[in-house]
């Protein structure tokens, strides 16, 4: 009774946070981009903790000699993982002021590179192919901010850039409860939302959740080839509350790798 009291208190909050947020996708991600603070973004926790679930699956699954791409690579975290693993790691946006970030904090990194690319457009796989052929893809955390039908155009694009070689990695949250327990389990409350999650509440698309469910039908069987799944924990920045030291989050999470047919 306590938490469900808690989270109607809550719900005011979201809803008017959420007001703020724009309607267009690309200007949500954008803005997101341009007025981050650093050190803030939400689900950019340590890739060396949260890696270490997908060291195996790159291993058993996805050519070393191919290029990767990391799609939806916001400002580069993962694609600076990546590129300690290939030959070149290629990270694309949708957000301009994303892919200048990533350039940025991947300065020193040779074989990393950032390109402006919405993967959601018409002829967005065929570009991706021309600019570095076959390659591996990463997507870490895309799918289960876009509704089914953008799911099924991402998935058809990413089909044209693997070719017959390369593999696709993909990782998702997937936390099987309300919008609001979601937030909840970040930890907010009616009196207290962290710095991080209120800056994607106020700024973001609501996010749902992907699992075996939903990438069976964003990956059709005609199309795709599932190698391999299991279930992961996806990590986020430390989020505090008054007076505690920030701690990161653990959500559950889903990752897959597969192959086009």
């Amino acid at each position: 009774m306590r938490r469900h009291a808690g989270r109607i208190r809550l719900l005011p909050v979201v809803l008017r946070l959420a007001s703020h947020a724009p309607r267009n996708r690309a200007d949500a991600w954008e803005q997101y981009w341009r007025t981050v603070p650093a050190g803030e973004v939400l689900w950019d926790g340590s890739p060396k903790a949260e890696g270490a679930q997908y060291e195996e699956l790159v291993r058993r699954h996805l050519d070393p000699g191919l290029p990767v791409l990391d799609v939806g690579c916001g400002n580069g975290t993962w694609t600076r993982w990546l590129a300690e693993r290939f030959p070149e790691a290629v990270g694309i946006d949708q957000s301009a002021s994303a892919v200048e970030q990533a350039a940025r904090e991947a300065s020193g990194v040779p074989n990393a590179a950032f390109g402006v690319l919405d993967a959601l457009d018409d002829g967005a796989g065929g570009a991706l192919r021309e600019r570095v052929g076959e390659a591996n893809v990463f997507v870490r955390g895309v799918f289960h901010v876009l509704r089914p039908g953008a799911r099924r155009t991402l998935a058809a694009n990413l089909r044209e850039a693997v070719g017959s070689r390369g593999r696709v990695l993909l990782t998702e949250t997937n936390f099987r409860g309300s919008g609001l327990a979601y937030l909840e389990h970040l930890g907010a409350t009616a009196r207290h939302i962290p710095g991080p999650l209120r800056k994607a509440i106020e700024t973001l698309p609501q996010p749902g959740h992907f699992g075996p469910r939903e990438l069976r039908r964003a990956f059709p069987a005609s199309d795709w080839t599932l190698l391999e799944e299991t279930e992961v924990v996806i990590g986020t920045v430390p989020l505090a509350e008054p007076g505690v030291p920030g701690v990161p989050a653990e959500i559950p999470g889903y990752c897959a790798v597969l192959a086009a047919r």
